[in-house]
């Protein structure tokens, strides 16, 4: 059996990012991908340059803001879902769902809710419950699945370099807090802090104020394996050196491998 690499990486404007994207593709070498923020209505997408770099790709995209996809490589992701369900006038491309070898992906972008409080937050949360909803029905599907995306959630003050600048933040409410909570409670494994559980392990540093040169960086790109996936968890990281290169994201590729499932070329 072979092992599967699978990341999540909000490319913070894939146009832009796109040689950044392509580069750490080649070097690293993902099975499975989850973009988000690409901030590209659907026509703009790349998918030439991907096809070309040996990944199939879904995406759902959204002018100015947002936007999510999922990549396989020397594959193609099967769609199972777009969308949140529980509110059909939700027209942020935030959620995009597919089978991708063997493994069931929920790829995400919650939104981020500032300023809080007000209806961006109000937005934020009632989001959140609509995925705590829905992924009930994933974590107890029987087959392997997995979360994975931009949570705008720092899940505690560990997974943050000074909380005290931060507390009026939107990531870091109660209410944002509680409901990370309540979505691991289902079952779900937060896999980066199952095996890095005294390590800050960072994966967003903001523009702003020097923060990557003084590693004042926050948690907020998380994985999450439900029960049938958890077991064959093997290792978790993030690929640092992608958020020091020149025009990169603000983010940096987060990963997991796990094992227990073989990779045939061209697999579907």
């Amino acid at each position: 059996m072979s092992a599967l690499k699978l990341a999540t990486y909000n490319i913070n404007g894939i146009r832009t990012r796109l040689p950044v994207l392509l580069q750490w593709l080649a070097r690293e070498q993902p099975d499975i991908v989850c973009l988000q923020e690409l901030k590209a209505v659907d026509a703009d997408f790349p998918v030439a340059e991907l096809r070309k770099a040996g990944y199939g790709a879904l995406w759902h995209g959204q002018r100015s803001w947002n936007g999510v996809a999922i990549l396989a490589r020397d594959g193609m992701p099967l769609e199972s879902r777009r969308g949140l369900p529980g509110d059909p006038e939700d027209t942020q491309s935030r959620y995009l769902e597919a089978a991708v070898h063997g493994v069931l992906v929920g790829c995400l972008y919650l939104p981020n809710g500032n300023p809080q409080p007000g209806p961006k937050f109000d937005y934020k949360l009632a989001w959140f419950d609509r995925l705590i909803a829905h992924a009930a029905t994933l974590c107890n599907a029987g087959i392997p699945a997995v979360l994975a995306g931009d949570f705008n959630v720092v899940p505690t003050d560990a997974d943050i370099y000074n909380p005290k600048s931060w507390r009026k933040d939107a990531l870091l409410q109660p209410e944002s807090r509680a409901r990370y909570t309540k979505l691991l409670s289902q079952g779900w494994l937060d896999s980066l802090r199952h095996l890095h559980p005294d390590e800050p392990m960072f994966t967003f540093w903001d523009y702003f104020r020097q923060h990557w040169q003084r590693d004042a960086g926050l948690r907020i790109d998380h994985l999450l394996l439900n029960p049938e996936l958890a077991p064959r968890l093997q290792s978790a990281g993030v690929d640092r050196w992608v958020r020091g290169l020149e025009g990169t994201s603000d983010h940096a590729p987060t990963w997991i491998t796990f094992t227990g499932y073989a990779v045939p070329a061209g697999d579907d």
